[in-house]
Protein backbone atom coordinates (compact mmCIF):
# COMPACT_ATOMS: atom_id res chain seq x y z
CA UNK A 1 0.00 0.00 0.00
CA UNK A 2 2.84 2.37 0.70
CA UNK A 3 4.32 2.30 -2.87
CA UNK A 4 1.28 2.09 -4.24
CA UNK A 5 0.53 5.80 -2.46
CA UNK A 6 4.32 6.86 -3.24
CA UNK A 7 3.97 5.97 -6.74
CA UNK A 8 0.15 7.60 -7.16
CA UNK A 9 2.10 11.09 -5.49
CA UNK A 10 5.36 11.13 -8.16
CA UNK A 11 2.89 10.68 -10.63
CA UNK A 12 0.68 13.81 -9.29
CA UNK A 13 4.23 15.58 -8.54
CA UNK A 14 4.98 15.01 -12.45
CA UNK A 15 1.84 16.36 -13.64
CA UNK A 16 1.89 19.28 -11.34
CA UNK A 17 4.55 20.70 -12.69
CA UNK A 18 6.99 18.71 -11.49
CA UNK A 19 7.77 17.75 -14.86
CA UNK A 20 7.89 20.17 -17.79
CA UNK A 21 5.87 19.20 -20.37
CA UNK A 22 6.80 20.23 -23.89
CA UNK A 23 4.31 22.47 -25.86
CA UNK A 24 2.03 20.81 -28.23
CA UNK A 25 2.68 22.01 -31.57
CA UNK A 26 0.21 22.88 -33.85
CA UNK A 27 -0.57 20.54 -37.37
CA UNK A 28 -0.04 22.42 -40.38
CA UNK A 29 -0.77 21.62 -44.05
CA UNK A 30 0.50 22.66 -47.23
CA UNK A 31 -1.59 22.08 -50.61
CA UNK A 32 -2.68 24.48 -53.20
CA UNK A 33 -3.01 24.59 -56.93
CA UNK A 34 -1.93 27.91 -59.07
CA UNK A 35 -2.23 29.02 -62.80
CA UNK A 36 -4.07 32.16 -64.33
CA UNK A 37 -5.90 31.08 -66.89
CA UNK A 38 -7.13 32.50 -69.90
CA UNK A 39 -10.46 31.82 -71.50
CA UNK A 40 -9.97 33.46 -74.30
CA UNK A 41 -7.33 31.73 -75.66
CA UNK A 42 -7.90 28.13 -77.68
CA UNK A 43 -4.50 26.74 -75.54
CA UNK A 44 -5.47 24.41 -72.65
CA UNK A 45 -2.96 23.19 -69.79
CA UNK A 46 -2.47 19.69 -68.88
CA UNK A 47 -1.42 18.30 -65.32
CA UNK A 48 2.24 18.29 -66.72
CA UNK A 49 2.13 22.30 -66.54
CA UNK A 50 1.98 22.61 -62.69
CA UNK A 51 4.69 20.79 -62.59
CA UNK A 52 3.30 19.23 -58.86
CA UNK A 53 6.02 18.97 -55.77
CA UNK A 54 4.99 16.76 -53.43
CA UNK A 55 6.01 16.29 -49.73
CA UNK A 56 9.13 17.86 -48.83
CA UNK A 57 9.91 18.96 -52.13
CA UNK A 58 7.41 21.45 -51.58
CA UNK A 59 9.72 22.71 -48.77
CA UNK A 60 12.40 23.72 -51.50
CA UNK A 61 9.74 25.89 -53.05
CA UNK A 62 9.89 29.04 -51.23
CA UNK A 63 12.74 30.46 -48.91
CA UNK A 64 10.85 31.24 -45.68
CA UNK A 65 10.48 27.68 -45.63
CA UNK A 66 14.06 27.57 -44.58
CA UNK A 67 13.37 29.65 -41.88
CA UNK A 68 13.63 28.15 -38.35
CA UNK A 69 12.02 30.67 -36.73
CA UNK A 70 9.13 30.09 -38.44
CA UNK A 71 8.29 26.60 -39.01
CA UNK A 72 9.77 25.72 -35.86
CA UNK A 73 6.22 26.70 -34.75
CA UNK A 74 4.62 23.95 -36.37
CA UNK A 75 4.34 20.39 -37.33
CA UNK A 76 4.58 20.92 -40.88
CA UNK A 77 2.46 18.40 -43.65
CA UNK A 78 3.69 19.31 -46.86
CA UNK A 79 0.59 17.46 -48.89
CA UNK A 80 0.34 19.09 -52.83
CA UNK A 81 1.32 21.85 -54.72
CA UNK A 82 1.60 22.74 -58.37
CA UNK A 83 2.23 26.43 -59.65
CA UNK A 84 1.81 26.30 -63.49
CA UNK A 85 2.93 29.45 -66.25
CA UNK A 86 -0.36 31.33 -66.81
CA UNK A 87 -1.91 29.34 -69.71
CA UNK A 88 -5.36 28.44 -71.21
CA UNK A 89 -8.38 26.20 -69.34
CA UNK A 90 -7.27 23.28 -67.17
CA UNK A 91 -8.55 20.34 -68.64
CA UNK A 92 -10.80 18.99 -66.45
CA UNK A 93 -9.20 15.48 -66.54
CA UNK A 94 -6.04 17.41 -64.37
CA UNK A 95 -7.46 19.36 -62.23
CA UNK A 96 -9.68 16.34 -60.85
CA UNK A 97 -6.53 14.43 -60.66
CA UNK A 98 -4.29 16.42 -58.62
CA UNK A 99 -7.27 17.85 -56.74
CA UNK A 100 -8.08 13.98 -55.54
CA UNK A 101 -4.90 13.06 -55.31
CA UNK A 102 -4.28 16.39 -52.46
CA UNK A 103 -7.47 14.97 -50.66
CA UNK A 104 -6.36 11.65 -50.50
CA UNK A 105 -2.84 12.47 -49.47
CA UNK A 106 -5.06 15.14 -46.55
CA UNK A 107 -6.23 12.00 -45.46
CA UNK A 108 -3.28 10.23 -44.37
CA UNK A 109 -2.26 12.55 -41.74
CA UNK A 110 -5.53 13.94 -40.24
CA UNK A 111 -6.97 15.68 -37.59
CA UNK A 112 -4.78 19.45 -38.74
CA UNK A 113 -5.03 22.48 -36.75
CA UNK A 114 -4.42 24.85 -39.65
CA UNK A 115 -4.07 24.81 -43.51
CA UNK A 116 -1.97 26.63 -45.57
CA UNK A 117 -4.16 27.10 -49.23
CA UNK A 118 -1.34 28.59 -51.33
CA UNK A 119 -2.84 29.28 -54.84
CA UNK A 120 -3.04 32.01 -57.38
CA UNK A 121 -7.09 32.20 -57.91
CA UNK A 122 -7.86 32.72 -61.32
CA UNK A 123 -7.47 29.04 -62.48
CA UNK A 124 -10.12 28.39 -65.39
CA UNK A 125 -11.11 24.60 -65.07
CA UNK A 126 -13.56 22.78 -68.62
CA UNK A 127 -17.02 22.80 -66.75
CA UNK A 128 -16.35 24.79 -63.31
CA UNK A 129 -17.37 28.31 -63.24
CA UNK A 130 -15.46 28.65 -59.96
CA UNK A 131 -12.49 26.09 -59.48
CA UNK A 132 -10.62 27.54 -56.45
CA UNK A 133 -14.35 27.77 -54.68
CA UNK A 134 -15.03 24.26 -55.36
CA UNK A 135 -11.43 22.70 -54.43
CA UNK A 136 -11.40 24.62 -50.73
CA UNK A 137 -15.12 22.74 -50.34
CA UNK A 138 -13.89 19.18 -51.43
CA UNK A 139 -10.82 20.28 -49.06
CA UNK A 140 -13.32 21.32 -45.92
CA UNK A 141 -15.21 17.71 -46.51
CA UNK A 142 -12.18 15.99 -45.58
CA UNK A 143 -10.35 18.06 -42.74
CA UNK A 144 -13.88 19.30 -41.45
CA UNK A 145 -14.76 23.00 -40.57
CA UNK A 146 -12.55 23.25 -37.15
CA UNK A 147 -9.41 23.41 -39.22
CA UNK A 148 -8.35 27.10 -39.48
CA UNK A 149 -7.35 27.79 -43.46
CA UNK A 150 -5.09 30.54 -44.31
CA UNK A 151 -5.56 31.41 -47.88
CA UNK A 152 -2.56 33.50 -49.51
CA UNK A 153 -3.72 34.94 -53.51
CA UNK A 154 -2.22 36.66 -56.17
CA UNK A 155 -3.87 40.04 -56.49
CA UNK A 156 -4.82 39.35 -60.08
CA UNK A 157 -7.12 36.60 -58.19
CA UNK A 158 -10.49 36.23 -58.07
CA UNK A 159 -12.70 35.63 -54.63
CA UNK A 160 -16.55 34.13 -54.18
CA UNK A 161 -18.46 34.33 -52.06
CA UNK A 162 -17.86 30.93 -51.68
CA UNK A 163 -14.03 31.22 -51.35
CA UNK A 164 -14.32 33.69 -48.65
CA UNK A 165 -16.97 31.32 -46.38
CA UNK A 166 -14.87 28.39 -47.07
CA UNK A 167 -11.53 29.66 -45.82
CA UNK A 168 -10.94 31.71 -42.58
CA UNK A 169 -7.80 33.82 -43.19
CA UNK A 170 -7.31 35.47 -46.74
CA UNK A 171 -4.96 37.75 -48.00
CA UNK A 172 -3.30 38.56 -51.32
CA UNK A 173 -0.05 41.14 -52.78
CA UNK A 174 -0.21 44.14 -52.47
CA UNK A 175 2.25 44.77 -55.42
CA UNK A 176 2.02 44.72 -59.32
CA UNK A 177 4.44 43.79 -60.56
CA UNK A 178 4.92 41.18 -57.20
CA UNK A 179 7.70 41.87 -55.57
CA UNK A 180 5.85 41.33 -52.08
CA UNK A 181 4.78 37.97 -53.50
CA UNK A 182 6.89 35.82 -50.50
CA UNK A 183 6.34 38.02 -48.36
CA UNK A 184 2.36 37.83 -48.64
CA UNK A 185 2.53 34.30 -48.52
CA UNK A 186 4.50 34.66 -45.12
CA UNK A 187 2.56 36.75 -43.98
CA UNK A 188 -0.50 34.04 -44.10
CA UNK A 189 1.37 31.26 -42.50
CA UNK A 190 2.18 34.12 -39.99
CA UNK A 191 -1.65 34.83 -39.37
CA UNK A 192 -2.17 31.76 -39.01
CA UNK A 193 0.39 30.49 -36.92
CA UNK A 194 -0.47 34.11 -34.44
CA UNK A 195 -4.27 32.99 -34.28
CA UNK A 196 -3.21 28.83 -33.41
CA UNK A 197 -0.93 29.93 -30.55
CA UNK A 198 -2.83 32.22 -28.64
CA UNK A 199 -5.85 30.69 -28.85
CA UNK A 200 -8.00 33.44 -30.31
CA UNK A 201 -8.95 30.46 -33.07
CA UNK A 202 -10.62 31.97 -36.23
CA UNK A 203 -11.52 35.51 -36.71
CA UNK A 204 -14.85 36.19 -35.40
CA UNK A 205 -15.88 38.46 -38.58
CA UNK A 206 -15.28 38.13 -42.39
CA UNK A 207 -16.42 41.38 -44.59
CA UNK A 208 -16.81 40.81 -48.40
CA UNK A 209 -17.22 43.44 -50.96
CA UNK A 210 -17.68 43.23 -54.90
CA UNK A 211 -16.43 45.92 -56.77
CA UNK A 212 -18.27 45.64 -60.31
CA UNK A 213 -14.29 46.74 -61.99
CA UNK A 214 -12.95 44.54 -64.88
CA UNK A 215 -9.02 46.07 -65.69
CA UNK A 216 -6.28 44.47 -67.01
CA UNK A 217 -2.74 44.38 -64.54
CA UNK A 218 -1.05 46.61 -67.57
CA UNK A 219 -3.44 49.96 -66.08
CA UNK A 220 -3.45 48.39 -62.40
CA UNK A 221 0.21 48.51 -61.42
CA UNK A 222 1.15 49.36 -58.24
CA UNK A 223 4.10 51.42 -59.61
CA UNK A 224 2.11 54.28 -60.61
CA UNK A 225 -1.24 56.27 -59.74
CA UNK A 226 -3.81 55.38 -58.92
CA UNK A 227 -3.00 51.99 -57.97
CA UNK A 228 0.08 53.12 -56.11
CA UNK A 229 -1.79 54.82 -53.58
CA UNK A 230 -4.70 52.98 -53.90
CA UNK A 231 -2.53 49.74 -52.33
CA UNK A 232 -1.08 52.16 -49.85
CA UNK A 233 -3.97 52.25 -48.08
CA UNK A 234 -4.30 48.35 -47.47
CA UNK A 235 -1.29 47.88 -45.04
CA UNK A 236 -2.94 51.23 -42.38
CA UNK A 237 -6.93 49.01 -42.38
CA UNK A 238 -5.21 45.68 -41.75
CA UNK A 239 -3.58 47.55 -39.03
CA UNK A 240 -6.59 48.93 -36.67
CA UNK A 241 -7.58 47.49 -33.67
CA UNK A 242 -9.90 44.84 -34.13
CA UNK A 243 -8.84 44.07 -38.32
CA UNK A 244 -6.11 41.05 -38.69
CA UNK A 245 -5.81 41.51 -42.81
CA UNK A 246 -7.03 43.24 -45.07
CA UNK A 247 -6.40 42.87 -49.12
CA UNK A 248 -7.69 44.63 -52.60
CA UNK A 249 -8.19 41.80 -55.76
CA UNK A 250 -7.99 43.34 -58.83
CA UNK A 251 -9.09 40.12 -60.19
CA UNK A 252 -8.73 38.55 -63.61
CA UNK A 253 -9.74 40.34 -66.84
CA UNK A 254 -8.90 37.39 -69.20
CA UNK A 255 -11.63 35.09 -67.97
CA UNK A 256 -15.43 34.79 -68.76
CA UNK A 257 -17.19 33.66 -65.54
CA UNK A 258 -19.44 35.50 -63.12
CA UNK A 259 -16.67 35.62 -60.15
CA UNK A 260 -14.24 37.87 -62.57
CA UNK A 261 -14.49 41.18 -60.88
CA UNK A 262 -12.51 42.85 -58.42
CA UNK A 263 -13.27 42.40 -54.82
CA UNK A 264 -12.25 43.40 -51.70
CA UNK A 265 -12.22 41.54 -47.82
CA UNK A 266 -10.98 42.60 -44.40
CA UNK A 267 -11.38 40.08 -41.11
CA UNK A 268 -11.09 40.24 -37.29
CA UNK A 269 -12.78 40.36 -34.01
CA UNK A 270 -14.48 43.80 -34.17
CA UNK A 271 -17.54 43.53 -36.39
CA UNK A 272 -17.39 47.62 -36.95
CA UNK A 273 -14.01 47.85 -37.74
CA UNK A 274 -13.82 45.20 -40.26
CA UNK A 275 -16.39 46.39 -41.94
CA UNK A 276 -15.68 49.83 -41.85
CA UNK A 277 -12.30 48.77 -43.58
CA UNK A 278 -13.61 46.48 -46.26
CA UNK A 279 -15.92 49.34 -47.30
CA UNK A 280 -13.76 52.38 -47.09
CA UNK A 281 -11.09 50.03 -49.72
CA UNK A 282 -13.98 49.48 -51.64
CA UNK A 283 -15.31 52.92 -52.06
CA UNK A 284 -11.39 54.03 -52.38
CA UNK A 285 -11.30 51.68 -55.71
CA UNK A 286 -13.95 52.64 -56.95
CA UNK A 287 -13.33 56.18 -56.50
CA UNK A 288 -10.07 56.45 -58.71
CA UNK A 289 -11.61 53.69 -61.21
CA UNK A 290 -11.63 56.60 -64.36
CA UNK A 291 -7.95 57.17 -63.64
CA UNK A 292 -6.20 53.70 -64.18
CA UNK A 293 -4.23 53.61 -67.33
CA UNK A 294 -1.46 52.14 -68.82
CA UNK A 295 1.66 51.66 -67.03
CA UNK A 296 3.90 52.61 -70.00
CA UNK A 297 2.70 54.33 -73.34
CA UNK A 298 1.00 52.32 -75.35
CA UNK A 299 0.67 52.44 -79.80
CA UNK A 300 0.26 49.83 -82.58
CA UNK A 301 3.22 47.86 -83.70
CA UNK A 302 4.50 50.07 -86.34
CA UNK A 303 4.60 52.64 -84.60
CA UNK A 304 6.27 51.13 -81.33
CA UNK A 305 8.66 50.14 -84.25
CA UNK A 306 9.42 52.90 -86.23
CA UNK A 307 10.30 54.29 -82.02
CA UNK A 308 12.78 51.97 -81.10
CA UNK A 309 14.40 52.48 -84.40
CA UNK A 310 14.88 56.13 -84.35
CA UNK A 311 15.91 55.89 -80.65
CA UNK A 312 19.65 56.08 -80.18
CA UNK A 313 19.90 54.23 -76.81
CA UNK A 314 20.04 50.84 -75.56
CA UNK A 315 17.75 48.75 -75.38
CA UNK A 316 14.31 49.56 -76.65
CA UNK A 317 11.48 47.37 -75.09
CA UNK A 318 8.87 46.45 -77.02
CA UNK A 319 5.77 44.83 -74.67
CA UNK A 320 4.49 42.41 -77.13
CA UNK A 321 0.70 42.24 -74.85
CA UNK A 322 -1.42 40.21 -77.16
CA UNK A 323 -0.12 36.74 -76.58
CA UNK A 324 1.58 37.74 -73.07
CA UNK A 325 2.74 33.69 -71.49
CA UNK A 326 2.36 35.06 -68.04
CA UNK A 327 -0.86 36.42 -68.12
CA UNK A 328 -2.19 33.19 -70.02
CA UNK A 329 -1.95 33.53 -74.10
CA UNK A 330 -0.78 30.66 -75.78
CA UNK A 331 2.58 31.84 -76.34
CA UNK A 332 3.10 30.91 -80.19
CA UNK A 333 0.88 33.99 -81.59
CA UNK A 334 3.48 34.46 -84.50
CA UNK A 335 1.99 38.03 -86.08
CA UNK A 336 4.44 40.30 -83.93
CA UNK A 337 7.31 37.97 -85.24
CA UNK A 338 6.10 38.12 -88.56
CA UNK A 339 5.36 42.01 -88.95
CA UNK A 340 9.19 42.15 -87.55
CA UNK A 341 10.90 40.38 -90.60
CA UNK A 342 8.65 42.00 -93.24
CA UNK A 343 10.55 45.20 -92.29
CA UNK A 344 13.29 46.30 -94.55
CA UNK A 345 15.23 47.43 -91.89
CA UNK A 346 15.86 44.15 -90.44
CA UNK A 347 16.46 41.94 -93.32
CA UNK A 348 19.77 43.02 -93.48
CA UNK A 349 22.56 41.54 -91.17
CA UNK A 350 23.80 44.87 -90.31
CA UNK A 351 20.32 46.30 -89.74
CA UNK A 352 19.31 47.43 -86.24
CA UNK A 353 20.20 44.46 -84.26
CA UNK A 354 16.75 42.82 -82.35
CA UNK A 355 15.78 40.31 -79.78
CA UNK A 356 12.41 38.57 -79.87
CA UNK A 357 12.00 36.35 -76.91
CA UNK A 358 10.40 34.06 -78.08
CA UNK A 359 8.27 31.65 -79.98
CA UNK A 360 7.44 27.64 -79.64
CA UNK A 361 8.10 25.67 -82.73
CA UNK A 362 9.42 21.61 -81.87
CA UNK A 363 10.14 20.90 -85.31
CA UNK A 364 12.32 24.17 -85.52
CA UNK A 365 14.34 22.88 -82.41
CA UNK A 366 14.77 19.57 -83.86
CA UNK A 367 16.22 20.83 -86.55
CA UNK A 368 18.34 23.42 -84.81
CA UNK A 369 19.92 20.26 -82.84
CA UNK A 370 20.78 18.45 -85.63
CA UNK A 371 21.71 21.48 -87.84
CA UNK A 372 24.17 22.17 -84.67
CA UNK A 373 25.74 25.69 -83.67
CA UNK A 374 26.97 27.66 -86.83
CA UNK A 375 23.94 25.06 -89.09
CA UNK A 376 21.37 26.75 -91.17
CA UNK A 377 18.09 25.90 -90.89
CA UNK A 378 14.72 26.67 -92.54
CA UNK A 379 11.57 25.56 -91.02
CA UNK A 380 8.24 27.07 -89.31
CA UNK A 381 7.57 27.88 -86.14
CA UNK A 382 4.65 28.68 -83.67
CA UNK A 383 0.71 28.98 -84.12
CA UNK A 384 0.58 25.43 -83.34
CA UNK A 385 -1.95 26.11 -80.83
CA UNK A 386 -3.41 29.92 -81.83
CA UNK A 387 -3.30 30.36 -85.27
CA UNK A 388 -5.98 33.29 -85.80
CA UNK A 389 -4.06 35.99 -86.24
CA UNK A 390 -1.25 34.26 -88.50
CA UNK A 391 -0.24 31.15 -89.69
CA UNK A 392 3.53 29.29 -88.49
CA UNK A 393 6.26 32.13 -89.33
CA UNK A 394 9.45 30.19 -91.77
CA UNK A 395 12.81 30.88 -90.01
CA UNK A 396 15.60 30.78 -91.93
CA UNK A 397 18.86 31.89 -90.54
CA UNK A 398 21.91 30.67 -88.57
CA UNK A 399 21.79 28.56 -85.03
CA UNK A 400 23.71 31.03 -82.65
CA UNK A 401 23.14 28.93 -79.85
CA UNK A 402 21.40 25.57 -77.93
CA UNK A 403 20.84 25.41 -74.62
CA UNK A 404 19.08 22.47 -72.81
CA UNK A 405 17.25 21.29 -69.97
CA UNK A 406 15.32 24.66 -68.61
CA UNK A 407 12.59 23.48 -66.66
CA UNK A 408 9.37 24.90 -68.76
CA UNK A 409 11.04 25.71 -72.50
CA UNK A 410 13.23 22.11 -72.28
CA UNK A 411 15.32 23.14 -75.15
CA UNK A 412 15.86 26.66 -76.16
CA UNK A 413 17.88 27.52 -79.57
CA UNK A 414 18.83 31.15 -80.94
CA UNK A 415 18.88 31.76 -84.98
CA UNK A 416 19.73 34.83 -86.50
CA UNK A 417 17.39 35.99 -89.41
CA UNK A 418 18.80 39.20 -91.07
CA UNK A 419 19.35 41.59 -88.09
CA UNK A 420 16.78 39.36 -85.75
CA UNK A 421 17.94 36.91 -83.51
CA UNK A 422 14.85 34.95 -82.51
CA UNK A 423 14.83 32.69 -79.54
CA UNK A 424 12.65 29.48 -80.39
CA UNK A 425 11.81 26.87 -77.59
CA UNK A 426 10.25 23.00 -77.38
CA UNK A 427 7.93 24.54 -75.20
CA UNK A 428 6.83 28.04 -74.25
CA UNK A 429 8.35 30.35 -71.65
CA UNK A 430 8.62 33.36 -70.48
CA UNK A 431 11.73 35.30 -70.89
CA UNK A 432 12.12 37.75 -67.57
CA UNK A 433 16.08 37.45 -65.92
CA UNK A 434 19.01 38.93 -67.59
CA UNK A 435 19.94 34.67 -67.04
CA UNK A 436 17.40 33.71 -69.62
CA UNK A 437 19.31 35.80 -72.29
CA UNK A 438 22.90 35.87 -71.14
CA UNK A 439 22.91 31.56 -71.11
CA UNK A 440 22.01 31.59 -75.00
CA UNK A 441 24.83 33.77 -75.17
CA UNK A 442 22.47 36.86 -75.95
CA UNK A 443 23.06 40.43 -74.32
CA UNK A 444 19.86 42.38 -73.95
CA UNK A 445 21.34 45.12 -72.80
CA UNK A 446 23.89 46.10 -75.58
CA UNK A 447 21.20 45.12 -78.38
CA UNK A 448 19.28 48.21 -79.81
CA UNK A 449 15.83 46.68 -79.64
CA UNK A 450 14.20 43.83 -77.47
CA UNK A 451 10.81 42.61 -77.82
CA UNK A 452 9.39 40.32 -75.02
CA UNK A 453 5.82 38.61 -74.68
CA UNK A 454 4.94 40.36 -71.37
CA UNK A 455 2.69 43.13 -70.26
CA UNK A 456 4.36 45.73 -67.56
CA UNK A 457 7.85 44.82 -67.30
CA UNK A 458 9.22 42.49 -64.64
CA UNK A 459 11.32 44.52 -62.38
CA UNK A 460 14.47 43.31 -64.17
CA UNK A 461 13.80 44.06 -67.55
CA UNK A 462 12.06 47.33 -66.57
CA UNK A 463 15.25 48.46 -64.88
CA UNK A 464 17.27 47.34 -68.22
CA UNK A 465 15.24 49.96 -70.25
CA UNK A 466 16.74 52.51 -72.04
CA UNK A 467 12.94 53.39 -73.18
CA UNK A 468 10.12 51.27 -73.37
CA UNK A 469 6.68 50.80 -76.08
CA UNK A 470 3.83 48.60 -74.95
CA UNK A 471 2.24 47.15 -78.29
CA UNK A 472 -1.42 46.67 -78.70
CA UNK A 473 -0.92 43.48 -80.63
CA UNK A 474 -3.47 40.23 -80.88
CA UNK A 475 -3.77 37.47 -78.64
CA UNK A 476 -5.51 35.31 -75.86
CA UNK A 477 -5.18 38.11 -73.48
CA UNK A 478 -5.89 41.37 -75.91
CA UNK A 479 -5.87 44.35 -73.65
CA UNK A 480 -8.84 45.78 -75.89
CA UNK A 481 -11.49 44.46 -73.67
CA UNK A 482 -14.26 45.25 -75.79
CA UNK A 483 -12.92 42.97 -78.55
CA UNK A 484 -13.21 39.84 -76.33
CA UNK A 485 -16.75 39.24 -75.96
CA UNK A 486 -17.78 38.42 -73.21
CA UNK A 487 -21.25 36.10 -72.30
CA UNK A 488 -20.38 35.47 -68.82
CA UNK A 489 -19.27 38.01 -66.46
CA UNK A 490 -22.03 40.16 -64.23
CA UNK A 491 -23.10 43.24 -66.13
CA UNK A 492 -22.95 46.35 -65.27
CA UNK A 493 -19.26 46.05 -65.49
CA UNK A 494 -16.76 48.82 -65.42
CA UNK A 495 -15.11 49.72 -67.98
CA UNK A 496 -17.13 47.86 -70.42
CA UNK A 497 -20.44 50.00 -69.05
CA UNK A 498 -19.09 53.21 -68.53
CA UNK A 499 -22.21 55.02 -67.75
CA UNK A 500 -23.04 52.48 -64.76
CA UNK A 501 -24.62 53.54 -61.57
CA UNK A 502 -22.29 53.85 -59.01
CA UNK A 503 -22.88 49.75 -57.23
CA UNK A 504 -23.78 48.75 -53.60
CA UNK A 505 -20.33 48.74 -51.63
CA UNK A 506 -21.65 48.08 -48.37
CA UNK A 507 -19.63 45.15 -46.59
CA UNK A 508 -21.66 41.71 -46.85
CA UNK A 509 -20.68 39.75 -43.37
CA UNK A 510 -19.46 36.20 -44.64
CA UNK A 511 -20.19 33.06 -42.50
CA UNK A 512 -17.54 31.22 -41.00
CA UNK A 513 -17.48 27.61 -42.93
CA UNK A 514 -19.79 25.04 -42.07
CA UNK A 515 -21.75 27.91 -39.58
CA UNK A 516 -24.80 28.15 -42.22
Amino acid sequence: MTRILCGLLVLAALFSGGCKQEKKLPRIAIAGLAIESSTFSPAQSGIEAFHANRGEEIFATYPFYSDDSLMSRAQWFPILHGHALPGGLVTREAYETLVTETLDRLKKDMPYDGLFFDIHGAMSVVGLDDPEGDFITRIREVIGNETMISTSMDLHGNVTELLAEQTDLITCYRMAPHEDALESKQRALVNLLDRLESGKGKPKYKAWVPVPILLPGEKTSTRIEPGKSLYAKVAPAAAREGVIDAAIWVGYAWADAPRNHAAVMAYGDDKEAVSKAAEELAQSFWAVREEFDFVAPVANLDECLNRAIAFEGKPFIISDMGDNPTAGGAGDVTWTLTEILKRKEFQAENGPSLIYASLPGTEFVEKSVEAGIGGQVSEFAGAAVDSRFAPPVKLTGTIEAIKYGDKNAETEVVVKVGSVRVIVTKKRKPYHYKADFNDLNLNPEETDIVVVKIGYLVPELYNMRADWLMAQTPGGVDQDLDRLGYQHIKRPMFPLDKNMEDPDLSARLIPLAGSN
